[in-house]
């Protein structure tokens, strides 16, 4: 038995053993999606309470159900645009009713067994997507780690609503540059990278914090003294976490929306659920093969029953005033990286959204958005390595131009859209590797005997170096035809080889197939 096989036996045995490696886990997921949660709130026109709720529905409720063991689940960006038109067209209390359709949709999609969709994905496309939303979180955090935060946390499309680019906003940044940002940036960078190093983790009390934790302390930290010291660099309120301004302990029930079910004969409701159904099942089978990749224990998750836990959270979330819930790769790569163990780390992380609108919001007013940029780079680099890249390079072009194609369109466009490029171009090279190989025959010549070996499966794909070698026999020859390895035929080739009759005798070719029947 491998040591990964007896971690993996003591999880399924003992999972209380695991209860503080999951709940440091859940923490750092927490500290990622609390920020993702308001940004895509904001994007859509929502209320801020909406992204916050479809997290914690995510979290807790999508966390119990899902049979996933790292996966994270939450509002996502890919849903932005079509949240954003849905709110507009409809208005948010219908909008929800939207959503709760689509939840409605993926349960039937689950009890019909589609999650077998994902599976259809090649391994060299899902490898693109990680490493390009890697590059994707390096380029939208970066500016703000050194205090321009205009972009809205969890924005992954590469043109912004400014005009700016990922790209170009890399300059603009610079005149919106912040000291006090720059320092607390810095100042979690070392404390995160201090962590990974293998001679300072052997000390015990690394074991006991979780550095991601320490770096948002010590932000939060440094800009207290900032206030209070050097005014001059103290952060203002548009460089930290905006959460619900309301006090400890206010009643949750204020933070609910509630579907307007007496829209329920508007046609654009269930085209928008539909839609949003669709699309959030995409994405969240993409990022359960994505996680079971990543998964140091490789676990594979169940899609329909995941499908099932999606369209649960979605009805829920639509019902109580959230946005529409999918899988999310960001935040459940942070959760492996920060090496939780099984979902309980998923379910903490919802219970810390709740806990902290409900308890401590102006506690988490304080937190300043570098430092927690500072943790999403490092997330970001941790999916974009360039020893990725050049495994990929090393596994040849077969391999490596759906990688490389995915990967360079999402950076420039979207997820969607680098997804749906990156499985075209996959499903071309597929093909003409297939064709490649279709073209080699085993040939034979004695003399003026010449042996045709078929291979296991002929396709049509063969035709045109079978067709090359039967018309190229020289006259008064002997060619056999020898298929009996062959288990299927395609009858284009059949074809060819009952046509080549005619030819063969015009030739004084002496012709014949051997099968498995001769």
């Amino acid at each position: 038995m491998t040591k990964k096989h007896g971690e993996l036996n003591s999880i399924i045995s003992n999972p209380i053993a695991n209860i503080q490696q999951n709940f440091f886990s859940g923490i750092v997921v927490f500290l990622v999606a609390l920020p993702l949660c308001l940004g895509i709130s904001l994007a859509s026109g929502a209320p801020t309470s909406a992204g916050l709720i479809a997290g914690i529905v995510g979290g807790i409720i999508v966390g119990f159900l899902s049979p996933s063991p790292l996966g994270v689940s939450g509002p996502a960006a890919g849903l932005v645009a079509l949240a954003y038109t849905g709110i507009e067209e409809l208005t948010f209390p219908v909008f929800l009713l939207a959503v709760v359709f689509a939840g409605v949709i993926q349960i039937i999609m689950g009890l019909l067994r589609l999650g077998i969709i994902g599976t259809y994905f090649p391994s060299s496309v899902i490898k693109g997507m990680l490493f390009g939303i890697g590059l994707i979180i390096i380029l939208k955090q970066i500016p703000h780690a050194i205090g321009y935060d205009k972009d809205y946390e969890g924005d992954m499309d590469f043109l912004q609503e400014d005009g700016f680019t990922s790209f170009s906003e890399l300059e603009h940044m610079l005149n919106f540059f912040s000291p006090g940002c720059l320092l607390i940036s810095i100042t979690s960078f070392f404390i995160l990278l201090l962590w990974e190093n293998k001679s300072f983790g052997q000390f015990k009390f690394t074991k006991l914090i979780p550095a991601p934790l320490l770096a948002v302390l010590s932000g939060v930290s440094l800009n207290q003294i900032f206030i209070s010291f050097y005014p001059e660099l103290a952060l203002t309120a548009n460089h930290l976490v905006s959460i619900l301004t309301s006090d400890a302990g206010t009643d949750f029930f204020t933070f609910l929306f509630f579907p307007d079910f007496s829209k329920w004969q508007q046609l654009e409701v269930y085209s928008t659920g539909i839609i949003i159904a669709l699309v959030a099942s995409l994405e969240t089978l993409l990022c359960l093969e994505a996680a079971d990749k990543m998964d140091p224990y490789k676990r594979t998750t169940p899609a329909n029953k995941e499908l099932l836990a999606q369209g649960t959270g979605n009805i829920i979330s639509g019902l109580i005033g959230g946005l529409p819930i999918t899988q999310v790769i960001v935040r459940s790569s942070a959760n492996i990286q920060a090496h939780a163990k099984d979902k309980t780390s998923t379910i903490f992380h919802g219970f810390l959204l709740l806990f902290s609108i409900l308890f401590i919001p102006n506690l988490i007013s304080k937190i300043p958005l570098a430092c927690l940029a500072a943790l999403m780079i490092v997330v970001g680099a941790k999916l974009a390595r360039p020893q990725d890249l050049l495994k990929m390079y090393r596994s040849g072009l077969y391999i490596f131009i759906p990688f490389i194609t995915t990967v360079i369109v999402l950076t420039l466009t979207n997820l969607l859209m680098g997804i749906t490029i990156g499985l075209v171009i996959a499903i071309g090279s597929i093909i003409i590797e297939h064709y490649r190989m279709a073209q080699k025959f085993k040939v034979v010549k004695e003399k003026e005997r010449t042996t045709i070996y078929l291979s296991e499966h002929i396709s049509f794909l063969s035709k045109p170096n079978l067709h090359k070698l039967l018309t190229g026999q020289d006259k008064n020859s002997v060619l056999i035809v020898d298929a009996r390895k062959s288990k299927f035929i395609d009858h284009d080739i059949e074809e060819i080889l009952e046509n080549f009759k005619s030819e063969a005798k015009l030739k004084n070719i002496t012709y014949n197939i051997i099968d498995q029947e001769t």
